[in-house]
């Protein structure tokens, strides 16, 4: 009786390209997002789903293509501003402000992504690092950004010109809407052939290449679609805090995501989400004590790479074994 109820989920599950386990962490996850508003800030919420897709965007990149960036900053706050300029001074609705926002994102990634990927290893992590800081600086000179201001005032409008997003509520179930959508779309990547080719590449490039893979093309693909969702990530964010600033083009933005996907684990799918979460809170909760915000992410980093090269999920995967065998 078991087997004949299971199978048609496992059908279900197969159709969807989905294993039963994501699946059920796909559920937990909605549920989390259904119930948050009515426990916790919104804006606490939607910010920590913007930095959470921008870290599972960096994880495309790292966790399933072995490729370190140092210059996510670049396309988040590249977006960032083109979204806030669009949607203040152009006067475009929320939807066609973040895709004005993505496009400026994938234009510089594939600028930037066909010179960066002649690179390996730290020399691509400097590249990148050195592309993001010609943005930041072309941001803090650029005549419509406002400079060190920022652009503020920032419309959130009405999606589709018919719903009016200034409600906090209305716009915490448009992030999280987007939020899970972008998350679906980079499942499908990572499990799709491409996905598997990215993988092998990350394991050994040299055999992808003897197999007849054209290696730069598909890190080029990769780089331009991790680009993307860090640029959803920013349009999203500076419409719900109405304000495009500097930092979200500065260096330290691009090391507080490396953080937040190494901290929940890079390669799984589900880590970066948790490592943001930990980030966010940690800067939300510990706000008043200024510097030692960074002590302790710093710390945190230094422990999860000595103890846990695996990140949280691991930590959870150890501690879920154990109980496992204590029953």
């Amino acid at each position: 009786m078991a087997s004949t109820v299971a199978q048609p989920r496992a059908e279900a599950a197969n159709r969807l390209g989905m294993s039963r386990q994501h699946m059920i962490y796909f559920g937990i996850l909605i549920a989390v997002l259904v119930v948050s508003p009515f426990f916790f800030y919104p804006l606490f919420v939607m910010k920590t789903l913007c930095f959470a897709l921008l870290a599972c965007s960096l994880n495309l990149l790292l966790g399933y293509g072995g490729l370190l960036s140092f210059g996510h900053a670049a396309y988040f706050g590249a977006a960032s501003y083109i979204t806030a300029w669009s949607a203040r001074d152009l006067g475009l609705t929320p939807e066609l402000a973040i895709l004005c926002g993505i496009g400026a994102s994938v234009l510089l990634a594939v600028v930037f992504g066909s010179l960066a990927i002649r690179r390996q290893g730290i020399y691509f992590a400097m590249i990148t690092l050195a592309f993001a800081q010609l943005v930041y600086f072309a941001s803090l000179r650029a005549p419509f950004t406002g400079g060190e201001d920022g652009i503020q005032g920032v419309p959130r409008g009405e999606l589709f010109s018919l719903i009016p997003l200034a409600s906090e509520r209305t716009m915490y179930w448009f992030v999280a809407i987007v939020f899970m959508l972008a998350l679906f779309l980079m499942y499908r990547i990572v499990h799709s052939p491409f996905g598997q080719v990215m993988k092998s590449i990350r394991e050994n490039e040299p055999r992808a290449i003897s197999l007849g893979y054209h290696v730069n093309r598909y890190k080029l693909r990769l780089f331009i679609l991790s680009a993307a969702f860090a640029g959803l990530a920013g349009g999203i964010k500076s419409l719900v805090f109405s304000v495009a600033t500097l930092n979200d083009v500065y260096w330290e933005m691009s090391g507080e995501a490396v953080l937040m996907t190494l901290l929940g684990g890079a390669g799984t799918f589900f880590g970066p989400i948790l490592g943001a979460a930990v980030i966010v809170t940690l800067q939300n909760q510990l706000a008043p004590y200024g510097a030692w915000i960074t002590i302790i992410q710093g710390t945190l980093f230094v422990l999860c790479v000595m103890l846990l090269r695996g990140g949280l999920v691991e930590l959870f995967g150890r501690i879920a074994g154990l109980v496992r065998r204590s029953n």
